[in-house]
């Protein structure tokens, strides 16, 4: 597992490759796996391959641009009526989506929709929602493009771990 994790990098460029429904199916199932507050699995997802629905993703934040060169971009919703922790189960479900897209030899970027960077009229959520007709009571947490990565990143190298970050017993300040 650890193997995959040094491999897990944000991907902004994607090849112009359609992503397998096998391994759209294979993420969405590591998605679902994700623990939540209770047991609630109160998410929801919308897959997104239109070009033009794509397109208008991405313009919701300043940051969301390459959406719309990805081939599929997941949508992580959650019903805030059966959850009051969506931003931490989403946020779970998102770092597995994250790992299986890695495992699957593709790539991904979390980018933030729920009190995202401003953009369309300071309200990135409410341009989603109703660019993808989502009900009032779900919450959008984040778009997860989708795709093979125009160039394989850099994993992670052991010398990025930080014992100085690390603390036993009680916060101190080692630095």
């Amino acid at each position: 597992m650890l193997e995959i994790i040094r491999q897990r990098r944000s991907v902004r460029k994607y090849l112009k490759k359609d992503v397998e429904d096998e391994k759209l199916n294979e993420i969405l199932k590591a998605a679902m796996f994700a623990p939540t507050a209770r047991g609630s699995r109160a998410w929801e997802f919308i897959i997104v391959r239109d070009e033009e629905t794509k397109a208008r993703l991405s313009e919701a934040t300043p940051y969301s641009a390459f959406a719309k060169d990805a081939p599929v971009v997941i949508v992580i919703c959650h019903d805030a009526g059966e959850s009051k922790r969506f931003k931490e189960d989403s946020s779970l479900c998102a770092e597995n989506i994250y790992l299986e897209a890695t495992n699957q030899g593709l790539g991904t970027c979390f980018i933030q929709i729920v009190e995202g960077a401003e953009a369309n009229e300071g309200d990135p959520e409410g341009f989603v929602k109703r660019t993808l007709s989502i009900p009032e009571n779900i919450r959008v947490q984040c778009l997860m493009p989708i795709g093979y990565p125009e160039k394989q990143p850099e994993p992670h190298k052991d010398e990025e771990f930080d014992e100085g970050k690390v603390h036993h017993e009680k916060f101190s300040m080692r630095r």
